[in-house]
């Protein structure tokens, strides 16, 4: 499978805004600049529970076009794509940090090229809900069922002349089921909260 980092958009911004107050703080940026792959929380440590339970934060302009984004980026793909972990998605609070950002694979464009989002949510959806089985890098060990939709709507934010640019896509198949777990993520939710009763197992992978 092949694989592509396109964050090429943030590390340009990121060239564009050396020196402009950012807003992350320094707990924040000492986890992005932390050794490579980030460590993933789990919902067996309580602390760690703690942090994948809270609602995240939007970014700002600045802290969307800062270097510290372009570096959490890539840390993000590095760790979902090192093979400790060899997820198809990653959310910000997954690796300590509450901000609304998640790096997804995307199934549905040549290639299968990794991406990162910021802001992302779903916004709309279309048809019905479909079981089907998910796992999580936060909850090793266990899979099971949920209801998900095919056709989303997915809204994110994109660096601008003038501020943040939102632009809505149209996400279907399975890479739709992806973002709706990994945007669940950054509102403090668990796929194993909406898993079909009954359908939570041990992961026999």
């Amino acid at each position: 499978m092949k694989t592509q980092f396109l964050v090429a958009f943030a590390l340009c911004a990121a060239i564009c805004s050396c020196g402009r107050h950012s807003g992350w703080t320094p707990a924040e940026r000492a986890i992005i600049t932390g050794p490579i792959p980030l460590r993933v929380l789990t919902i067996y440590d309580e602390e760690d529970s703690l942090v994948l339970r809270t609602p995240c934060a939007d970014l700002t302009a600045d802290e969307l076009s800062s270097p510290e984004f372009a570096q959490l980026s890539e840390a993000l793909l590095a760790t979902v794509t090192d093979p400790s972990q060899d997820g198809v998605g990653i959310a910000a609070p997954q690796v300590g940090l509450s901000r609304r950002v998640i790096a997804v694979q995307r199934f549905d464009k040549p290639g299968e090229p990794f991406e990162v989002y910021a802001n992302a949510r779903v916004v709309g959806c279309r048809g019905g809900k479909e079981p089907g089985p998910e796992g999580c890098l936060s909850i090793p060990g266990w899979r099971g069922d949920v209801l998900r939709y095919r056709d989303i709507d997915l809204q994110y934010s994109l660096p601008g002349a003038s501020g943040l640019r939102d632009t809505v896509e149209r996400v279907q198949g399975f890479t739709a089921v992806i973002f709706q777990h990994e945007c669940d993520h950054l509102d403090g939710v668990l796929y194993i909260d909406k898993t079909v009763p009954g359908l939570l197992r041990e992961d026999q992978r």
